[in-house]
């Protein structure tokens, strides 16, 4: 595909806009990119990962350039197993091993709700996994489901997915 402005050269930045409701696509060569700043981006030297992430775990509630408090996301720890220290998580982003979840919990949590709105995983499970996982996942969206046929006063649906509910927990404590 050749650049939608210079007509020349092979487009490779593909830009898709939504503005007003109205979606525009342009594929472009990176020269013609850079000359519409449409690169600008990219270039900017306040945007980079470990920027976003810094924002991220060290919020400037004050505003940008206002003295941040002491928090105990500055607390200065490592990973009893792989010794990482949490400052070397928040420049790189990575933890060093699973049991780093555990050691930095504490400052993790907050960053999770901050992130994701929650600390547990309430997504879709995958099936290869499947499982105990599955099974719990399925009970928690019967329980769900359980509670509106009872408030709208639906009972023999109730009493069904009640059975399906014990059934299932049977063939989790059967797997435990």
């Amino acid at each position: 595909m050749l650049c939608d402005e210079c007509k020349k050269r092979p487009a490779n930045v593909h830009l898709t806009k939504i503005i007003n409701g109205h979606k525009t696509e342009m594929h472009l060569c990176e020269e013609c990119a850079r000359a519409k700043g449409e690169l600008d981006f990219f270039n900017a030297p306040e945007f980079s990962f470990h920027n976003l992430l810094a924002g991220l775990i060290h919020p400037e509630p004050a505003g940008i350039g206002m003295p941040v408090p002491s928090s105990p996301y500055r607390a200065p720890r490592k990973c009893e197993t792989c010794g990482l220290d949490y400052t070397d998580f928040t420049q790189s982003g990575f933890l060093g091993c699973s049991n780093c979840y555990a050691d930095f919990r504490q400052q993790l949590e907050p960053l999770l709700r901050r992130i994701h709105g929650s600390t547990r995983h309430v997504g879709k499970v995958p099936g290869r996994t499947g499982g105990v996982l599955k099974i719990r996942k399925d009970i928690e969206s019967l329980r769900a489901e359980l509670q509106k046929h009872i408030a709208s006063e639906e009972y023999e649906k109730a009493a069904e997915i009640r059975d399906r509910i014990r059934a299932l927990e049977g063939k989790l404590n059967e797997s435990a």
